[in-house]
């Protein structure tokens, strides 16, 4: 399916996730039993053997995937540009380059004065840990990406890559891939330093050890790619609350409301949390506002240099992980050590 507006563009071909060695094909496998046992349907996540796989693209060394339709590529900047747009044809007013100190009740507090209303909703995701009163609320962590030159139209047919499919694998620390628009490889994944007293800063967007992790990911598992030149690389910060579970909430007294957390799938989650933030402001009893995120209350992160060494563990260890298990073929146990920090499973 391709939707194409003005302002935006939107490939859906769904999601394929891909397993290479043992202890991948076994978490993959819990994971699609999981949603399963949630209400995903047959139709909306199954597994693929690897010949089935070849069909949808010709990656090395798979064992197992799952497949979803429910997944699309998007331009995350053409799409904040037309909601910007869209929302200043409708009377909103935006201002740039206006760093904000602390946001609450009735007042955002910036560099150069205060700004008063009568509702304030905050949503500054992984930046929040900037704002005064906000440091522990959020782990920031760094998800950065490489982007390889274009490749041929050639390419593309030998990999049998269809335009819209993105890929991902099992690894603890995980990639995610996509065929860009232009016909290049973007490939992503976390694993960046959290660098004490800065967690967010702009030095933190490139980082040579985790371009070279992204980079043997792209030859190992794209032989297309093999010897195509890396042309971008870049990262931002998300937003990692303590239980890992994304929160909106409203005080509608205090007309103070606020959504964030979305551990790095904001695309699709601030759009969920924008009109649910919506809704609770307007007091609109909708669907949206019953969900199990409204209202949920994440702990905070201990005091640094905790917050630095628990961050600095969970990427050094699922990284050492990794490396053993495509090493060995065997489960790496040593995971358990960030067990304390991670998702409730």
């Amino acid at each position: 399916m391709k939707i194409q507006t003005k302002t935006t563009l939107i490939f859906s071909a769904g999601m394929l996730t891909v397993a290479t060695t043992a202890p991948q094909e076994q978490r993959l496998s819990d994971s699609v039993r999981a949603s399963h046992e949630v209400g995903m349907g047959a139709d909306d996540l199954w597994l693929l053997g690897p010949a089935e796989t070849e069909e949808l693209a010709a990656i090395n060394r798979v064992r197992l995937a799952s497949y979803t339709p429910h997944a699309a590529r998007i331009d995350p900047a053409r799409l904040v540009r037309g909601l910007a747009e869209t929302c200043e044809r409708n009377g909103v007013q935006i201002y740039e380059r206006t760093r904000a100190l602390d946001a609450g009740p009735g007042a955002v507090h910036c560099e150069a004065g205060t700004v008063r209303a009568e509702i304030v909703l905050r949503a500054t995701e992984a930046y929040t840990s900037t704002l005064q009163g906000t440091s522990r609320n959020y782990l920031p962590l760094y998800s950065l990406m490489i982007a390889t030159e274009p490749l041929p139209d050639e390419a593309w047919e030998q990999f049998r890559w269809s335009d819209g499919l993105l890929i991902g694998d099992r690894h603890h620390l995980f990639f995610y891939a996509q065929r860009t628009w232009d016909g290049r490889i973007a490939i992503g994944g976390r694993g960046a330093p959290y660098r004490l007293g800065r967690p967010v800063d702009e030095r933190n967007e490139r980082n040579d050890e985790v371009r070279t992790r992204l980079e043997t990911a792209l030859r190992w598992n794209f032989p297309i790619a093999a010897d195509v030149p890396i042309t971008h690389h870049w990262g931002g910060p998300l937003a990692v609350p303590r239980d890992w579970s994304m929160s909106i909430s409203y005080d509608r007294k205090a007309g103070f409301g606020y959504a964030g957390g979305y551990v790095g799938h904001g695309v699709v989650a601030a759009n969920i949390s924008g009109r649910t933030l919506s809704d609770l402001a307007l007091g609109r009893d909708t669907e949206l506002v019953t969900l199990p995120w409204v209202g949920h209350r994440s702990r905070k992160w201990e005091p640094e240099p905790l917050r630095y060494l628990a961050s600095t563990a969970i990427v050094r260890t699922l990284g050492s992980a990794d490396r053993a298990e495509d090493r060995r073929g065997k489960r790496a146990w040593r995971t358990f050590v960030t067990s304390p920090f991670m998702p409730p499973q």
